[in-house]
């Protein structure tokens, strides 16, 4: 029987809240050809800034964190036994599947809540943000990428998100979607491994578009060349725990035979619009 380690988190930055650091750790076996990202896995905020002047309830919302996505990623990467990187606060603090130069890294306006926490947000706090949530993110994926690497073969790359299941009125009818830009080495594996499953139907590149620039796909799996996909389910599925374990056994025999496809385990010249520079 394998034991695993539990979650870690990490230390804040110096100029970050003693109560909070930005990031959560699932350790696991980091020669096992998978790491697991969940980049909305928390709707915390830290005390510094207390609850960004909206109602409890609204950090309940999507608007807060992706119901659902934490319990599934930590439920696979324990029985996979692979290394698994969160988030520790609310994407209304700021959001890290965003790129640094994006306008809705911190939103003001989100499905029509105002957040006044964010309203008149300086250029020194948004970067006082960046430097203390999102930067030290994905400087943890980068180097986790690095270790992975140092001792196997290229490691495929698995975002996992939920998303709601009506938007604006309008039902969504996929269960879950497959987001993806230019390398589609791991998403149709996925894609045609849920699509096999009775009942289960699958959107490719819905319900939202994969192709983000600077987004966390782009940065750790597209311009480093690594196969990748972004796995969004709907969060009425995962919102919990028979949910959870229901979609742990969908994903598990699929994803378990991603790190045995040796094209997934190459590394491929990044997208031409990858900035080399950051």
């Amino acid at each position: 029987m394998q034991t695993f380690k539990k979650p870690t988190m990490t230390q804040a930055s110096p100029s970050a809240p003693a109560d909070f650091g930005p990031t959560e750790t699932f350790t696991g076996d980091l020669s096992c050809g998978i790491l697991f990202l969940c980049d909305h896995a928390s709707n915390a905020v830290p005390s510094a800034y207390g609850d960004l002047g909206l109602p409890a309830e609204q950090f309940q919302r999507h608007i807060g964190y992706d119901i659902g996505a934490r319990p599934l990623t930590l439920a696979l990467a324990e029985r996979l036994n692979a290394p698994a990187l969160m988030t520790t606060y609310s994407r209304l603090l700021i959001d890290p599947n965003r790129g640094e130069d994006d306008p809705t890294i911190v939103m003001r306006l989100s499905d029509g809540a105002v957040v006044p926490g964010n309203a008149g947000i300086t250029t020194e706090e948004r970067q006082r943000r960046i430097e203390t949530y999102h930067r030290p993110y994905h400087r943890l994926i980068s180097d986790t990428l690095d270790q992975m690497l140092e001792l196997a073969p290229p490691p495929v790359i698995i975002s996992m998100h939920s998303y709601t299941p009506v938007w604006r009125g309008v039902p969504r009818p996929w269960h879950a979607g497959i987001l993806w830009d230019t390398d589609g080495r791991a998403v149709h594996p996925v894609i045609n491994g849920l699509a096999a499953q009775e009942g289960i139907v699958v959107g490719d590149n819905e319900p939202y578009d994969g192709a983000l620039k600077n987004d966390t796909m782009y940065q750790h799996g597209t311009c480093r060349g690594l196969a990748h996909a972004l796995i969004e389910i709907r969060q009425d599925l995962i919102a919990d725990e028979a949910g959870v374990a229901e979609w742990t056994d969908r994903l598990l025999p699929i994803l378990t035979k991603l790190p045995q496809q040796k094209d997934l385990r190459e590394i491929r010249k990044g997208s031409s619009r990858c900035d080399t520079t950051r």
